[in-house]
């Protein structure tokens, strides 16, 4: 690793950057997922789409001048770019050479916010590293429940470099991001930083609406329109903390007792695959057929 050239004790600063549009009729953690980034970005930019709800009040709630909104109008014509493209939109507006980048239904936390930080003053001498990887946990059903099996990604890039000159710009649907005209996979870190995907864990009303989007969004790929979620094999209860300024807002989403929101468990070839490749994983630390965006270095 080459030394950093910034001189000794000085801090890099971190810009955050998300995008979100009806996120109060999809009932995400807005707030709680910008205030995630707070404690370690200098500014988080907010590109919010217009919406048909109460989500651009609901972001000038945050009343913190390092947030700063963009209210735009997305163009939904080519369906399967426009978060990509709102997503860059963001990005283009940070100022400072790091981007930490969040999704509405994701919670930093706090724990990691600082474990990203520490990491990116450690690595920004080495022009190898041009992302950070956040470790997953998927809610699935309620807050206290989680999803685990190998098609629920167990990392992910959340950090990137922010200089024009390289090219780092979101891929498709902005779950990863991408480097050049080409495409090339990004060379990412892992890190201990712990990402909280809470987007199957709503009420089963704000589930319906995800679906509805979706539907409309993408023809044919929400097909079935059930009052439960399906079963998923290897769903653990979680016991550990939720990041502090999501703990209320998770708090609030237990599902009450005796309430189901996941169908009973069907058991298929598919299911024992998925019980034998979390074996695998357990004693080797490797993920059978794990599909990485991204070159780890």
């Amino acid at each position: 690793m080459r030394p950093s050239t910034q001189p000794q004790g000085f801090v890099i600063p971190i810009s955050g950057f998300t995008i979100v549009r009806n996120g109060v009729k999809l009932g995400f953690p807005v707030v709680e997922s910008i205030r995630s980034l707070l404690p370690v970005c200098e500014e988080v930019i907010v590109n919010v789409g217009k919406s048909d709800d109460e989500t651009l009040d609901l972001v000038k709630s945050i009343d913190d001048p390092r947030v700063r909104i963009l209210e735009t109008e997305w163009d939904f014509s080519d369906r399967n770019y426009v978060f990509g493209r709102e997503t860059l939109r963001a990005m283009r507006e940070c100022r400072h050479p790091w981007g930490i980048y969040i999704q509405a239904d994701e919670v930093l936390h706090e724990k990691g916010a600082h474990e990203l930080q520490r990491v990116i003053q450690e690595v920004d001498g080495d022009p190898n590293v041009e992302a950070l990887l956040c470790r997953y946990l998927h809610f699935y059903g309620d807050t206290f429940t989680l999803a685990t099996h190998r098609r629920w990604y167990r990392r992910e890039i959340r950090t990137v470099r922010l200089d024009p000159a390289l090219d780092i710009r979101p891929y498709q649907g902005a779950q990863g991001f991408r480097v050049g005209p080409d495409h090339r996979k990004i060379r990412a870190r892992l890190t201990d930083a712990e990402m909280f995907h809470y987007g199957w864990a709503r009420p089963p009303e704000y589930i319906q609406k995800k679906r509805e989007f979706t539907r409309d969004l993408f023809p044919g790929k929400e097909k079935e329109q059930l009052p439960l979620l399906p079963w998923e094999p290897l769903i653990k209860p979680f016991t550990g903390k939720h990041p502090a300024v999501a703990t209320a807002w998770a708090e609030q989403r237990r599902a009450p007792a005796g309430e189901r929101r996941v169908d009973d468990p069907k058991y298929s070839w598919d299911a024992f695959r998925f019980y034998l490749s979390d074996v695998i994983e357990r004693v080797t630390g490797e993920r059978v057929f794990e599909f990485r965006n991204y070159t780890l270095v």
